[in-house]
């Protein structure tokens, strides 16, 4: 029997992750077996280990888009089928990627028929950075290029999902709605917050659909995708963290964060995504959270923890060189570190600017 396989795409900080993880409880409670497949152009995803310190069987694809790494991302499906014989797969693609019906939708359904039955594409739309793009006010704080990316994602969506209503006034919500519905009148719009539940059914709902979804082939420019993911600074950083005195985790993991906002405001450095989580050794976790450069710094998982060691892995997204990215974020940690009498050493750090985007499939009409 071919396995559900369900994408859920969406901007760097659209709250794909915490979609995915309530979807996962979902199909659990309906009796089903669920895997994950995450997906970063580097390793070290702290979206990976929050998904299985919450008990889930995950496989990542790193280096590159799912696009990209097609017969790595059937290979990991693979693995999760092996091992957990999985009736669901979920998979998170890397927030900048667009362009994934013409490469991974098309391509499942076409090559791997009698494997998987693929799911309606929906596509999470990200409010603070999404209102100021839509209408057009400085690219949301991205340049043209990167807001091209963004826009590509909701017009080959076969749903948009309207998410963190929570986080939006009325005023606000109605204002998203009706530029969504002018600028992309033919495709369906959901409303919803995967943090507190509210929609989250119809999205559950919609996504059990079967018919002709994932057909919407986009006109795209590569050259302008290109430049765009170009234009992000790319980080992935974990540190050891300890000291002789037990300290507050989730109080480090937010001093962290909001230092590292004042100085991508400084910098003038938009923030796409900045994402902290601290582990103790039982796996226990505090998770942290920056979606833009006009947003707080929240805590989205609080943990409570008190340790006397930690690891912390630091996932940073911003619109500024990587390896000054990188040399903030290093002295950010050590600062904060610093000032509650923790010790940090870091383990590994890679920074980059994401490559150009070479698919292994491409279909230009769509067969399935």
């Amino acid at each position: 029997m071919a396995v559900r396989f369900i994408m859920i795409g969406g901007f760097l900080g659209a709250g794909k992750t915490t979609t995915i993880s309530r979807l996962a409880r979902e199909y659990q409670h309906q009796g089903k077996r669920v895997g994950v497949v995450t997906n970063d152009q580097a390793s070290n995803l702290v979206d990976t280990n929050t998904l299985r310190s919450q008990g889930l069987r995950v496989e990542e694809v790193p280096g590159a888009c799912f696009c990209c790494r097609f017969d790595e991302l059937v290979g990991r499906v693979g693995s999760l089928q092996a091992a957990e014989r999985p009736d669901v797969i979920l998979a998170e693609p890397v927030g900048s990627c667009t362009d994934l019906v013409a490469t991974v939708i098309q391509p499942l359904k076409d090559l791997y028929a009698g494997q998987f039955e693929v799911a309606p594409y929906a596509v999470l739309f990200k409010p603070s950075h999404g209102l100021r793009i839509l209408k057009n006010q400085i690219a949301g704080g991205f340049s043209p290029k990167a807001a091209y990316i963004f826009k590509k994602q909701l017009e080959e969506a076969d749903a948009i999902v309207l998410n963190r209503i929570d986080e939006l006034s009325s005023p606000e919500l109605h204002e998203l709605m009706a530029l969504v519905a002018d600028q992309f009148p033919n495709t369906p719009l959901l409303r919803m917050s995967a943090t507190t539940g509210t929609g989250f059914n119809t999205l559950v709902a919609w996504l059990d659909q079967r018919g002709a979804f994932g057909r919407k082939i986009l006109d795209i420019d590569y050259d302008t995708y290109a430049e765009g993911e170009a234009e992000l600074g790319w980080l992935n950083a974990t540190a050891h963290l300890h000291s002789p005195r037990p300290f507050d985790l989730d109080r480090l993991v937010m001093r962290i964060l909001e230092e590292l906002a004042i100085q991508c405001r400084t910098l003038g450095g938009e923030v796409a995504h900045l994402k902290l989580i601290g582990m103790d050794e039982a796996q226990a976790f505090a998770v942290g959270n920056l979606v833009s450069s006009s947003s707080r710094p929240t805590l989205s998982l609080p943990s409570g923890l008190k340790p006397l060691q930690a690891e912390l892995i630091v996932n940073a997204r911003v619109a500024i060189d990587p390896a000054l990215l990188e040399a903030e974020v290093r002295r950010a940690v050590q600062r904060e570190c610093a000032a509650l009498g923790v010790t940090a050493e870091f383990r590994t750090s890679q920074s980059l600017r994401p490559g150009r985007p070479v698919p292994t499939h491409r279909y230009a009409v769509a067969k399935g």
